[in-house]
């Protein structure tokens, strides 16, 4: 990315080898996730042009000395990336790293080095920037999956879709019974509709301006639609539910549906606020709650996930538009106008 809003530019660039910690992914696939797109939008162009994406699947190529949990030719999908040493990664919560910021946004190592100096671009967006042909990656945001699947279908569970289903079953531990309504059906509010369904959640109201999301998402997990252009949205829940719900999942970064969020809850309820803000304490119990990435230890979510999904029970495939590398501006423009929920990017072919 050179100019602020896109087009994004292919360009060949020179990149270091792997690190003794780190492995060289070939890129097969990488979904473009709203963060990317938000990212276009207010990237401040005096900086240095950046390689985006964070959605990446691929096959390792080549691994440092030190890796030991992957080899050349593995399948792997990439994730968020979090520093392995501090309190919360070494209590088993990446997703509260103390360094997650840099890790991800910094578009460097954590050392402050940059594996694309030579070509005056920065990387390692979310410790991959996977819009490329190859990645660099460590054994923390990596995970091997299995070969039988295909891998460019893959590529979503590294971001939005663990996002969406983790904040429904690791963040809020919803129960059976309990009701929920999701503002925006987009890719990560999908995910969580559909693992809303799997825990048992009744009702679940999905909230949006698109029919096409509206309707797909009722064959998805939800039990109820609002259209936020026609209906009322708080008295169309309280007729549904007879009060308000107990978890509203808001994944707009509206500020209006933040405070219609909160409006709908039952005393006790939660919002999961999924734009990075601070969680906060509100009368009779309510709350917001900031979620970063559901919460979710890759290796050990996504690959529930796929047993889901080769279950027949979180059927994310049907969210997925694929298109080819040199597409990626018009990926990201359908994805702009709602279009296409969950936009994939082809980049090579799956070789042994």
């Amino acid at each position: 990315m050179r100019k602020k809003g896109g087009p994004l530019e292919i360009e060949s660039v020179e990149m270091e080898g792997p690190r003794e910690d780190e492995v060289l992914v070939r890129l097969v696939a990488s979904g473009i996730c709203h963060t990317d797109i938000d990212f276009c939008d207010d990237w401040d162009e005096a900086d240095t042009p950046v390689v985006l994406g964070h959605e990446g699947a691929g096959v390792v190529d080549r691994v440092g000395r030190s890796v030991k949990t992957v080899k050349r030719g593995d399948p792997v999908v990439l994730s968020y990336q979090s520093c392995g040493h501090c309190r919360p990664c070494r209590s088993g919560r990446p997703a509260h790293c103390k360094h997650l910021y840099e890790a991800n946004f910094g578009f460097k190592r954590l050392d402050g080095t940059n594996a694309l100096q030579r070509s005056g671009v920065r990387g390692h967006f979310f410790g991959q920037s996977s819009f490329a042909t190859h990645a660099l990656a460590t054994e923390r945001n990596l995970v091997k999956v299995p070969r039988d699947l295909r891998l460019e279908l893959l590529a979503p569970l590294g971001c939005g879709l663990q996002t969406g289903a983790g904040t429904v079953m690791n963040s809020l531990k919803v129960s059976a019974g309990e009701s929920m309504a999701i503002f925006g059906t987009g890719a990560v509010g999908m995910a969580a509709a559909m693992a809303a369904r799997i825990v048992g959640a009744n009702p679940i109201i999905g909230v949006d301006i698109h029919p096409m999301r509206l309707k797909l998402a009722l064959e998805l997990g939800v039990t109820h639609v609002i259209d936020n252009r026609q209906d009322q949205v708080v008295s169309r829940i309280a007729d549904i539910t007879g009060s308000g719900v107990d978890y509203v999942v808001e994944t707009t970064a509206n500020p209006k549906m933040h405070r219609l969020a909160i409006d709908v809850l039952n005393p006790k309820g939660t919002v999961a606020l999924l734009t990075g803000e601070n969680g906060i304490d509100l009368t009779e119990g309510r709350r917001t709650l900031g979620i970063i990435e559901g919460d979710a230890v890759p290796q050990r979510f996504m690959p529930r996930l796929i047993a889901w999904y080769r279950a027949g029970q979180f059927p994310f495939d049907r969210l997925v538009k694929f298109y080819d590398f040199s597409e990626i501006n018009q990926a990201i423009a359908d994805a702009r106008r709602g279009d296409t929920i969950k936009p994939v990017l082809r980049i090579s072919e799956v070789q042994p």
